[in-house]
């Protein structure tokens, strides 16, 4: 497989949804999947394959780059054309650097990775961006979507290391709800996944599911714990704080305990 290597590009409007939709000015695309999760060794070669869908009746033009990506403190995630301290972008290739569809259209997307030989154990992680034409806004400027498709690739011998620090009560939507900060003390990313019980200080008893977010290395990050099992229309009464939370998250081969009384 041929593929190009890329080149940086300027970040203008940046959409990211799972599934990943676009639309800005005329641009309008369906990407999948939003994010992957893999790993390579030293001197192989990591291929995959993006489908891109031209969710226009007109034909389009996207443009195609990578990018360096990290989150700020509020976990917000920020993509740059330049590139990051030790960043693996020159290994990364790409099938094009440009793609037309036609209207409502489709296209299977190649990218590869090429590890180099004797690369220590790390995660490389970066973006691949899918752009359209730039279009006028009737205020006379010039904007284009953007979609970014995010590629974590273990190296070697990493891994996540997650570890509930403390706990606290966030507002989200309008509602008051039990948080835990995490940290990640491992060479991988990581996610809280599964459930944990509570009971709050009415005696209700709940089920809560943690906000899917990803924790970099060496980075800590409030994850955000919110009711399952709500009959979709009915009145949910609000938990009553404190609240006590038993059980286990996981994350891959890893088992993140959790006991602890939120809002005491």
């Amino acid at each position: 497989m041929n593929l190009r290597r890329d080149l940086p590009a300027i970040l203008l409007l940046v959409a990211l949804v799972l599934p990943q939709l676009a639309a800005a000015q005329g641009f309008s695309a369906y990407v999948l999947p939003p994010r992957f999760e893999d790993s390579a060794a030293a001197g192989q070669t990591y291929r995959n394959v993006i489908e891109i869908q031209n969710t226009s009746p007109q034909a389009v033009r996207f443009g195609v780059r990578t990018a360096d990506w990290d989150l700020d403190e509020s976990g917000e995630i920020g993509f740059d054309e330049a590139l990051a301290p030790d960043s693996c972008r020159p290994w990364v290739g790409l099938e094009a650097l440009e793609i037309k569809l036609e209207g409502n259209g489709r296209k299977r997307f190649r990218f590869e990775v090429a590890v180099p030989e004797g690369t220590p154990a790390r995660q490389c992680r970066f973006a691949i961006m899918i752009e359209g034409d730039p279009q006028e806004t009737t205020q006379g400027m010039s904007v284009s979507g953007r979609i970014g498709v995010v590629v974590y690739l273990d190296i070697g011998d990493v891994s996540a290391r997650l570890r509930v620090l403390e706990s606290r009560i966030e507002v989200a939507g309008d509602r008051q709800l039990p948080a835990l900060l995490v940290a990640n003390e491992g060479t991988a990313h990581g996610r809280l996944q599964g459930f944990v019980d509570g009971r709050d200080a009415q005696g209700r008893r709940w089920t809560f599911a943690p906000a899917s977010h990803p924790i970099l290395p060496g980075r800590e990050r409030i994850i955000v714990l919110s009711p399952i099992g709500e009959p979709e229309g009915s009145e949910v009464p609000p938990v009553g704080f404190p609240v006590v939370i038993s059980g286990s998250f996981d994350w891959r081969n890893e088992r993140i305990p959790v006991d602890m009384t939120v809002g005491q």
